[in-house]
């Protein structure tokens, strides 16, 4: 399966799910992963290799770290071809003044909150699923 294109059915059928773990952003500038770490994400920039791991890890392993976010995963299948979803979510966030940073998988899109706005990002993508109106 492809993954769900309409917008309309993409947003009612979003399901945001949030995690309770906390999660961080970190950067290796040799491009390596040290093998003590088990990132959810990992992307390679010219910079270096971001990482995005539990926060917990971060600490135990003595990682420098930036942005202490949580998890939203929108559970529903969406394609990756997909044509205005997550910029109707960003700005549905960015409207109430959240933060977000987005990552499409294969399967789902997924949102990195920062931990104080988490709940309120929930709330409003609950909300925003079963209102059937646009955002």
């Amino acid at each position: 399966m492809s993954g769900e294109k309409d917008q309309v059915r993409l947003q009612q059928m979003m399901a945001p799910d949030l995690r309770p773990e906390t999660y961080v952003y970190c950067t290796f500038q040799d491009h390596r992963l040290p093998a003590y770490l088990s990132p959810i994400c990992t992307f390679r920039e010219t910079e270096g290799l971001t990482a995005i791991v539990e926060r917990a890890q971060a600490i135990e392993a003595k990682v420098p770290f930036i942005f202490e976010a949580k998890l939203i995963t929108l559970t529903v299948h969406s394609s990756l071809e997909a044509i205005g979803f997550l910029a109707m979510i960003a700005t549905a966030l960015a409207k109430a003044g959240i933060p977000c940073n987005a990552v499409a998988a294969f399967h789902h899109d997924h949102l990195f909150i920062p931990v104080e706005r988490a709940d309120d990002a929930f709330s409003l993508l609950d909300a925003l699923s079963h209102s059937g109106a646009p955002a």
